[in-house]
């Protein structure tokens, strides 16, 4: 894993430049602290900073190749899952390999195929390649988003990075902020629209898409799109294609020449993760027992608080998959203090406003498995690849017509300031976002209208919803240099879960019944049959009580830049209000204290970033 960032510009001569492309490479140093690597010609200037997982000798980067026309150069975040196969083909088409780098690899993919090269990758990638001879940049990003990859481009500059403070540190990309980006924060935050930088002209490579950028211009397409077909396999067939999916998808992810590990949360996802890892690695020899981890909260053992949407602590079936599997097993404890301290971190690292505690949390977590392995394997994204969620099951959700996971609307959009909310008219900007989506949903033609909303509500949630929880994967483990890898979003097992009807998915009456079935004989039935429950957060009240007190300090200070922005008197009743929200503002976890973290966050961004606000 690693940061890329790059400049090409078509009237300035980039050879004088070198102490910015060293400015926008610095600020990925968290996503690559072993190396960094520049490469610079009249026109480009390309960056890398490495985090070194395969290859050590090998690997460094930017990697440059000849051929006719002069050097092409690759600067690349990733890890390719299907190098050994790729090498194969591609040796046989005449290309030589001098590494065991995975980034060789897909600089001889590109070197082939062209801007169908991505196609043919599976893993988690952003990249560029500069051909010099062409005088052309190529960007793309994988299949679901997994690597961030944001850009700015006007007239015959564009700039691009692994993170928006890649480009913030260059001279022509300004920390201003819209009406629309505004919408974006107060509306559709903390997600936002595929797409979207927030900052004015930033935009994000969408996922399983490439940009080409040269002198004729900007030009941009998917070269993967997810399809919609009848499905044909049988119930037996099904399951065991599902099984063999996941389990070739969990052998494939463990390649790594550093320590490795899983997060174990208990939960019937990471579960299944870390038994077919260790079933893995005791396949290949490998006599060491593998390192697990999972996180609680100090205080939880006395305040959680069951609820619909998280319904049992977690801590005594991580004990038990724990001894099941014979891992080596570490808990996590995080202290309330920590989490409240973190919470400017977390903003930072995903420079933008986030899931507050949610991301906090994850980004101490992920700090402390760094201190024991560089790679671990994530449970996450199966519930939004199979259909999980408590919207897939509400009928208030089902029926709604707005994102299922942010059914309070009204709630969050009563703490805008009147004229500020009359100008940005969130409401519609929302409504049109939700149709632009619902515009997108492959159709299958003869669907009943029931399955049809179900397809709609699973394509929302993997297009709008799970990258939402991607970019906090990705920003809050690499801001300390720790590689998270997500066998569920393995290509192949997505592009076959997508097309298997409702009645498979909800096998024996339950969520996720058809992975639930796969997994029989992996997974002990305590956890097998466990019901859904989310990453753990905190239930302390003394999050909420130091929430409350941040806010305060907010609205009682004259410079604040949240306080023109909001109507201060709704936010004061929610500051002093009793209670919780009935269901979450935001996704499955985030109430009123998550609400009044993520204003604070807005307010400490806005500082922070010195952002300007022209709407």
């Amino acid at each position: 894993m690693c940061g890329i960032a790059g400049w090409i510009d078509w009237e300035r001569d980039l050879t004088r430049e070198g102490a910015v492309l060293k400015a926008m490479t610095g600020t990925l140093a968290c996503r690559g602290p072993d190396d960094d690597g520049y490469w610079v010609s009249r026109h480009a200037a390309i960056g890398h900073r490495r985090l070194i997982v395969i290859d050590p000798a090998g690997g460094a980067q930017p990697m440059v190749r000849e051929r006719g026309g002069g050097p092409v150069v690759l600067t690349y975040n990733g890890e390719l899952y299907n190098t050994a196969e790729l090498r194969q083909e591609l040796a046989a088409l005449g290309h030589t390999f001098t590494t065991r780098s995975d980034t060789e690899v897909v600089l001889a993919a590109y070197l082939a195929w062209g801007e169908r090269a991505p196609a043919r990758l599976n893993g988690i990638f952003a990249f560029a390649v500069w051909d010099e001879g062409a005088q052309r940049l190529f960007l793309a990003r994988d299949h679901f988003g997994i690597k961030p990859l944001f850009f700015f481009a006007r007239g015959g500059t564009l700039v691009f990075g692994s993170e928006l403070k890649a480009l913030l540190a260059h001279p022509a990309v300004e920390p201003v902020v819209d009406a629309e980006g505004l919408a974006e924060i107060f509306a559709v935050g903390p997600a936002r629209t595929p797409g979207h930088g927030i900052f004015r002209g930033v935009r994000e490579v969408l996922p399983g898409h490439y940009v080409i950028f040269d002198r004729r211009g900007l030009r941009q397409g998917p070269y993967w799109q997810l399809e919609s077909r009848p499905h044909t396999d049988g119930l037996v067939e099904t399951v065991a294609t599902v099984r063999d999916l996941l389990a070739d998808a969990v052998r494939r992810q463990l390649v790594s020449d550093v320590p490795l590990g899983t997060l174990l949360s208990g939960g019937l996802d990471s579960s299944a993760v870390t038994a077919l890892a260790v079933r893995a690695l005791a396949g290949a020899g490998q006599a060491d027992p593998l390192r697990t981890f999972s996180v609680d909260y100090e205080g939880n053992d006395r305040f959680f608080q069951p609820n619909d949407f998280q319904p049992e602590a977690d801590a005594p079936y991580v004990e038990l998959m724990a001894r099941t599997l014979g891992t080596r097993h570490r808990v996590v404890r995080l202290s309330t203090a920590a989490l409240v301290e973190a919470l400017p971190a977390a903003m930072t690292a995903r420079d933008l406003p986030g899931m507050a505690d949610i991301d906090a949390s994850l980004l101490l977590f992920c700090q402390e498995i760094k201190r024991d392995v560089t790679v671990a394997l994530s449970g996450e994204c199966a519930d939004e690849v199979f259909c999980g969620y408590p919207w897939f099951y509400r009928q208030d959700a089902l029926e709604a017509r707005t994102f299922p996971w942010s059914l309070k609307v009204d709630a969050r959009l009563q703490v805008l300031h009147p004229e500020l909310r009359a100008r940005l008219r969130p409401e519609e900007y929302l409504a049109e976002r939700y149709r632009e989506a619902l515009a997108e949903v492959p159709r299958l033609e003869g669907e009943e209208p029931a399955a049809a909303r179900v397809r709609e509500i699973a394509y929302l949630t993997l297009t709008r919803w799970m990258p939402v929880l991607l970019d906090r994967n990705d920003r809050m483990s690499m801001a300390v240099g720790l590689e998270v890898r997500v066998p569920f979003c393995d290509p192949r097992l997505v592009e076959y879960v997508w097309n298997v009807p409702w009645e498979l998915k909800t096998l024996s009456g339950r969520e996720k019944g058809l992975l639930r079935h796969a997994l029989e004989g992996i997974l002990p039935p305590e956890v097998l049959w466990r019901k859904k429950s989310p990453y753990p957060k905190t239930f302390n009240p003394a999050y909420l009580a130091a929430m409350q007190a941040w806010m305060r300090s907010i609205l009682d200070d004259p410079a604040s830049p949240l306080r023109p922005l909001i109507d201060e008197a709704a936010v004061r009743q929610l500051v002093e209000a009793e209670g919780e929200f009935d269901i979450p503002w935001f996704g499955q976890l985030m109430r009123r204290p998550q609400m009044l973290a993520y204003l604070a966050q807005v307010d400490l961004w806005l500082r922070k970033y010195k952002v300007r606000i022209e709407v």
